[in-house]
């Protein structure tokens, strides 16, 4: 019997000591990962942003060649143009996002699967790009691989979110936190204006629920164009 009972507290002191392990791994050792494939992506960052700048400079231009111009432009205010970014392929750093307040600088890529947020916060596919019009959604890990969005509920409303791409530098400004289930999809859907929604596990160690914090676009290249559509559809909605 005794036998037996030293036997089953071997195995429990083993099993225990795996559980310690993965914990280590899960909370440290992906840190290290994540800090290597952040090292990488920013100079992965620094070409693709080039390359990005290049392409929305000839798409501009296009488009700026193309548009008609009045006989007699004399105190006439031509409407703000949208400029619209390329999409950008799954897995591929295309910007960053920073918040001061919490200490986050961190090199943004596309995509939202399971091996894209390993390597940092990844942008929805579905949605528009960050600077555009709708509803941006970014997500994050809270306590693994490098957890960028550990401290994000210290976050309150009015605090700002800065993302830069080859668009230019767009400030968000939050405009609401809530706690969803994980089943509450409808935080992605679009929004008139122009929003970045975060999305990242709640509460820490913990995937029961989601945290979502929501932003309104207050600067940037594209705010002109989202303010005089947003007065637009208030017009045709009066």
């Amino acid at each position: 019997m005794q036998r037996v009972l030293r036997l089953l507290g071997w195995g429990l002191l083993g099993m225990a000591g795996l559980v310690i392990l993965f914990l280590v791994y899960q909370l440290f050792i992906t840190d290290f990962f994540n800090a290597r494939s952040q090292a990488r992506a920013e100079v992965e960052l620094e070409t693709s942003l080039d390359i990005r700048r290049a392409e929305l400079a000839i798409v501009t231009t296009t488009t700026a060649t193309t548009t008609p111009v009045p006989e007699d432009p004399v105190d006439v205010v031509p409407p703000p143009e949208l400029i619209a970014e390329p999409a950008v392929p799954v897995g591929v750093p295309f910007g960053r996002i920073e918040i001061d307040k919490i200490g986050l600088d961190a090199v943004l890529f596309e995509g939202v699967d399971r091996d894209t947020l390993k390597l940092g916060p990844g942008h929805m596919p579905e949605t528009p790009l960050p600077g555009q019009p709708g509803n941006a959604v970014v997500s994050g890990h809270r306590t693994t691989y490098g957890r960028p969005f550990f401290d994000v509920d210290q976050l309150v409303v009015g605090d700002t979110i800065d993302v830069e791409t080859a668009l230019g530098m767009s400030t968000y400004a939050i405009r609401q936190i809530l706690v969803v289930a994980p089943t509450d999809v409808w935080v992605t859907d679009p929004i008139e204006g122009a929003w970045l929604t975060l999305t990242t596990c709640n509460p820490k160690f913990s995937a029961a629920e989601r945290l979502i914090i929501q932003a309104e676009l207050v600067e940037g290249p594209n705010l002109e164009y989202v303010q005089a559509m947003t007065a637009t559809a208030v017009r045709s909605a009066a």
